[in-house]
């Protein structure tokens, strides 16, 4: 059975940093490109970051580009998402994706909340 399960969240201050990890078990995870989405209270959810499965290619949301980096290890059948100077806007709950074709995969979510 297919799993996707996150860790790494947390509450931080503003300024600082997390990083998240999704392990992947169950299916191919390198074939499959990666995704992390957030979503915070009363907005819909977005698409944070994304990585093609040999890490070639990455992309960012306009609101995280230069503070977050995607990133993932095919070897460990993980990805992760190392987030710097958090904003308190950078809020909510933060869930991996893995999706291949028709195939999609979604972890359960973990909160991250930025606040003093």
């Amino acid at each position: 059975q297919a799993h996707l399960v996150e860790s790494g969240g947390g509450l931080v201050h503003p300024g600082g940093s997390l990083t998240l990890s999704c392990a992947a078990s169950g299916f191919p995870f390198s074939v499959y490109f990666a995704n992390w989405y957030r979503q915070a209270p009363g907005k819909e959810r977005e698409l944070v970051a994304n990585i093609t499965t040999f890490s070639t290619i990455t992309s960012y949301a306009p609101s995280v580009k230069g503070r977050f980096t995607i990133s993932r290890d095919n070897g460990k059948n993980t990805m992760y998402l190392q987030m710097n100077n958090l904003k308190p806007e950078d809020s909510g709950v933060y869930t991996c994706n893995a999706r291949f074709g028709t195939n999609e995969y979604w972890g359960q979510g973990t909160q991250v909340t930025v606040s003093s």
